[in-house]
């Protein structure tokens, strides 16, 4: 959230760690959201209704009063419920201490629910009849559930007769986050705003697979149903804010500077006992701008604008001629730590390989055909993190097929089946599918690159995908940055720039 000139950003942490357990509530402050100041924690176990930890939640601003935490505890049965916490001055900017009150917990699981699947309140709402209302997740047998409460004092809460949606088969929703984007523009709206010219957004974290899902829809107030539009699906054959490792997000809004943002986490792909040794685990994505497109179909995502300030030199390439089986390096930036943005053009379109209707899932069809598997129309894009003689490399690529229809598919992976000669690794083939036209021909790719972590935004943030590698050889100096074509069909890297990125000030206070 964002309160009296400071960011916060409150998250799960083990003090006692890097495996999971302990839970308790980190806090960090930052006035860009880039250079943090890490603060003692804001909520640690202390009562029958928390002693078995202190789990996700959300932050509210209530007007007239500030802000308000709400979290679930895990009781001295077992049981998942839902608590409040305030500031112990509310004119502290920093927030730094947090009072629970003897009448938590505010929410117990009722008779019908499964006490063990009833967790993480959202930011309330107000609907402008006086009363404010959340949704926590949860599951009946193996429908997902967002149940609904409602409260006029944010003390006592009410559960709706309905949930405000479910979906069969989703299993359980954590992590569940609600909000309005409007229907035109890149501005954040406040979560509370109604009205004809918004839609809503409802997002859950589904435990089954570990990523994260939405849905766009129309939200009625009065009835307290949400209903996602015609071709939003709910589950794992819907959209995704990220198609790699990136799970539990919350998003907030910022009036400091009118926009939503969104927080992911990425969790470690090596070995747990490695996370043992380096004495830390998890790391949050940069912070993403989120908006409706203009299609009213998908959410587009984009770094805070605030990331450019660490840009440091900077590399400038246009007009490259890539044939088949060329690679060009980017040489002049620090390859291990660098923002790139691409632009590719694509002469002709003709040689694009038939798609196969078969092919619902891209994260196998990354694996099929990877990198180095020839196609007409690529594979082509980035070599990240790559060794001296590419023994070792992160290809983020497209691929473009042709369809029954003669429409064209556009694969993006993110590929780290050859990023580390290192063992005991997890190293999947991430992809998702590109919605886009090309009709002029173009293509866009933006990359983070930053050690372990690769960010990629396919055409202007349609598709986004973060890997965790773990390189042995092409570490800091010794990381290389290429271009490259694989596919039959040449293709024009229109324009390339490259910023080495220094690195955020991280502070104890």
């Amino acid at each position: 959230m964002f309160y009296k000139g400071w960011y916060h950003l409150f998250y799960q942490y083990n003090p006692w760690g890097s495996t999971w357990g302990n839970i308790i509530w980190a806090h960090s402050v930052s006035k860009d959201l880039i250079n943090w100041v890490a603060l003692e924690p804001a909520l640690h176990e202390s009562s029958s209704f928390d002693i078995n930890g202190v789990w996700s939640g959300s932050a509210t601003v209530l007007p007239d009063y500030g802000p308000v935490l709400l979290y679930t505890g895990v009781s001295t049965q077992q049981d998942q419920v839902q608590n409040l916490a305030y500031p112990a001055d509310p004119s502290d900017p920093l927030l730094r201490k947090w009072v629970k009150p003897e009448f938590n917990p505010i929410i117990n699981p009722s008779s019908d629910m499964n006490v063990t699947y009833f967790r993480d309140p959202t930011t309330a709402w107000s609907t402008g009849d006086g009363h404010w209302k959340i949704i926590v997740g949860g599951k009946r047998k193996l429908r997902g559930m967002a149940h609904l409460y409602r409260s006029k004092d944010f003390k006592k809460w009410i559960k709706a007769k309905h949930p405000l949606h479910s979906a069969p088969d989703t299993g359980m929703w954590e992590c569940p986050d609600f909000y309005p984007v409007p229907i035109k523009g890149k501005h954040g709206l406040d979560t509370s705003i109604l009205g004809s010219n918004v839609k809503h957004v409802l997002k859950v974290s589904l435990d089954i697979t570990r990523y994260d899902y939405y849905t766009i829809g129309h939200y009625d107030p009065i009835e307290d149903k949400y209903t996602p539009i015609n071709g939003s699906v709910d589950g794992w054959e819907g959209l995704r804010y990220d198609y790699g490792n990136f799970y539990a997000s919350k998003s907030f809004y910022d009036p400091h500077k009118n926009r939503r943002i969104l927080w992911g986490w990425a969790n470690e792909s090596c070995d747990p006992q490695q996370s043992v040794t380096n004495g830390w685990a998890g790391v949050q994505a940069i912070p993403r701008t989120i908006w409706l497109d203009p299609s009213g179909k998908q959410l587009l995502e984009w770094p805070v604008e605030e990331l450019n300030t660490l840009r440091g030199n900077k590399v400038e390439l246009s007009k490259l001629h890539l044939e088949t089986g060329k690679h060009v390096e980017i040489k002049g930036i620090t390859a291990a730590q660098a923002d790139v943005e691409v632009t590719f053009h694509i002469p002709s379109l003709d040689k694009a390989e038939r798609f196969d209707p078969r092919w619902t899932n891209p994260q196998d069809l990354c694996t099929q055909k990877g990198s180095t598997v020839k196609g007409g129309v690529g594979p082509f894009g980035l070599l990240t993190l790559a060794s001296d003689n590419l023994e070792e490399y992160t290809p983020v690529f497209f691929r473009i097929f042709k369809d029954q229809s003669n429409k064209h598919v556009v694969l993006l992976c993110s590929d780290a089946t050859s990023s580390s000669l290192g063992k005991n690794l997890y190293k999947p083939s991430f992809a998702g599918f590109v919605n886009v036209d090309l009709a002029d021909k173009k293509l866009s790719l933006r990359s983070l690159i930053d050690h372990s972590v690769i960010e990629s935004f396919g055409e202007g943030g349609k598709t986004c995908i973060l890997s965790r590698v773990y390189p042995s050889l092409a570490v800091n100096e010794k990381a290389h940055l290429h271009v490259f074509n694989n596919g039959t069909q040449a293709i024009t890297v229109d324009h390339i720039d490259a910023w080495s990125m220094n690195k955020p000030l991280r502070m104890n206070n």
